[in-house]
């Protein structure tokens, strides 16, 4: 693979941005995706981690039984975009925004 390479595709993360983040000292999937953005997108790394995966346990730096997924976070609460389109409602929200 060239650095060139898209290891994950919905956040357009190269291999070659993967090998600077491993140049720097990260060598942990969680350190990588804060790092890179890698998985973060909307398959929620579902096509990207495996391949760090093989990638960290292939250059030794994590042993394959010692291999964890990165924390999924999921939203809270599914929201439909009519409702962020209708903008903020709730007693949080001032009721004239004018100043």
């Amino acid at each position: 693979m060239t650095a060139r390479t898209f290891v994950c595709r919905c956040e357009d993360v190269t291999l070659g941005e993967i090998e600077r983040a491993i140049a720097v000292g990260l060598a942990d999937v969680e350190e990588i995706k804060r790092y890179t953005g890698l998985g973060t997108g909307p398959c929620q790394g579902k096509e990207c981690l495996s391949a760090l995966g093989r990638l960290l346990v292939a250059r030794g730096l994590v042993p394959a039984t010692g291999l964890r997924p990165f924390t999924a976070r999921p939203p809270v609460e599914p929201v439909t975009f009519g409702a962020l389109a209708a903008g903020a409602t709730g007693p949080d929200t001032p009721e004239d925004p004018s100043p």
